[in-house]
């Protein structure tokens, strides 16, 4: 791979790295009921579990695409077809989760 693409790549993993989810939810936790060094290992375990995931899924794919660039192809269509898919979807959507303020307040 060239260096543009790792550079990418390292760009798409900073990111995720940067966005709040579960990882973040269970860091915390850890370091807010026993401590920085208990936060810190996880998080460094946590990172290191999916960097070899993600290693595990680069050369699954790379394989994939070595041996069979139909199945490849075909893949990646089916993956812009359900983003495409998923993006109609949240368009479309009545917005049940973008309640008022107040009245999401009153259902409390």
């Amino acid at each position: 791979m060239t260096v543009s693409i790792w550079l990418s790549l390292l760009g798409i993993c900073i990111l995720g790295a940067m966005s709040p989810g579960p990882s973040l939810a269970v860091v915390t936790k850890h370091t807010l009921s026993s401590g920085r060094l208990h936060g810190l290992t996880t998080a460094w375990s946590h990172s290191l579990g999916i960097g070899a995931y993600a290693l595990a899924t680069l050369y699954g794919l790379a394989l994939l695409n070595e041996k069979s660039p139909q199945v490849f192809e075909i893949i990646t269509y089916l993956g812009a077809a359900y983003l495409a898919y998923l993006g109609f979807k949240a368009l479309t959507s009545k917005g049940a989760y973008w309640l008022p303020f107040n009245l999401a307040l009153s259902r409390a």
